[in-house]
């Protein structure tokens, strides 16, 4: 049976605490200026790989034309290039510069700070059942 109200919705608790956890990022994010997606974009960045535009439209949860204007800011910040792939020249990847690796290196802790916040409330059991059905919902 359906809840009857709309605060006990899962999808409206999913929300609540994704709004919650990027509000608390974003103001940690605040003072350095980088926006939550470019965060998001320099962390998968961040091992060195290139990666192409689809890849990480869909990690970053944006749409492709949103992606797009969000990496234009970045080149012009020289946070990150835009380089062939060596193994398909038709494909373009994107990859960190020095400039952005270093600032991930400065912001990178912020996510892995609230990570732990989060995990210091709940048992390990709780967070391998609360991970195992989250990732069942997101492969729908």
């Amino acid at each position: 049976m359906p809840p009857e109200r709309l605060e006990d919705h899962l999808a409206y608790l999913i929300a609540g605490v994704n709004r919650q956890f990027e509000e608390e990022l974003r103001e940690k994010l605040r003072p350095q200026g980088v926006p939550i997606e470019q965060s998001r974009v320099l962390g998968l960045l961040a091992d060195g790989q290139g990666r192409p535009m689809t890849e990480l439209a869909e990690q970053v949860f944006v749409e492709a034309p949103t992606l797009t204007k969000i990496i234009d800011r970045m080149v012009a910040q020289s946070l990150v290039i835009r380089a062939p792939d060596p193994n398909d020249r038709r494909r373009v990847l994107i990859y960190a510069t020095r400039r952005g690796q270093a600032l991930w290196q400065k912001i990178g802790g912020y996510a892995t700070e609230q990570q732990k916040r989060v995990l210091d409330r709940l048992s390990p059991g709780d967070l391998a059942r609360l991970t195992e059905i989250l990732r069942g919902l997101i492969a729908e």
